[in-house]
């Protein structure tokens, strides 16, 4: 398997800790590009983003949900594992599934005001770049309220996302003045830090 990713990407770093976590690392080649200027990624991702999962069957998935979804799935069908990421039904399901899209929100707003506040001034939308900023205080603070739910020990999709938001918010803006993290969430972020699947795949910027 071939895995387009970036290394500033929150979703491309969730489906690395998944892999990782499943036991799919050593079976998964990591590709680093530019979604921005690499033409191949079109040609198999109509969309061109990252990540973009290119199976042995040479199926094609992209949407970092659907990519974990199908890893999940894999690793238990060729033995790498019994655990399920993805819980099959009732409420446990409803709750990982919540606990990722809000992640996922806050990786989304993150990153559009990051690239707000790289444009000149007069490019701006001032009204824009609050309301993004307000998603990303009002989701640490929703993730705040459920801290005692996330699973540090055995995670499931839920807190990979969780962890992968988290540390993404702290990788654009590294002054926590701007965006300070609720004292139990930051304890629960720097906990699940330490996790192998974490350390190996840390955001850094292209050279």
């Amino acid at each position: 398997m071939r895995l387009f990713f970036a290394s500033t990407s929150p979703f491309a770093r969730k489906v690395r800790i998944c892999a990782r976590e499943l036991g799919l690392g050593a079976d998964i080649e990591e590709i680093l590009i530019n979604p921005w200027t690499d033409e191949k990624l079109r040609a198999i991702n109509p969309l061109a983003k990252v990540p973009t999962l290119l199976a042995d069957d040479g199926q094609v998935l992209f949407e970092s949900g659907v990519i974990c979804d199908f890893l999940d799935e894999l690793a238990r069908n060729t033995g790498k594992t019994d655990r399920r990421l993805f819980p099959i039904a009732g409420p446990s399901r409803w709750h990982a599934l919540q606990l990722q899209a809000l992640a996922d929100g806050i990786m989304a707003a993150t990153g559009r005001l990051f690239a707000d506040q790289q444009r000149p001034a007069g490019e701006r939308s001032d009204f824009v770049m609050k309301r993004q900023a307000d998603a990303v205080v009002s989701g640490l603070n929703a993730l705040d309220r459920q801290v005692d739910t996330l699973n540090g020990t055995l995670p499931g999709i839920g807190e990979i996302a969780v962890a992968s938001a988290l540390e993404y918010l702290a990788f654009r803006w590294p002054d926590e003045h701007q965006f300070p993290m609720p004292a139990t969430l930051a304890a629960w972020r720097a906990e699940f830090g330490k996790r192998p699947a974490m350390v190996e795949t840390c955001f850094y910027l292209p050279e």
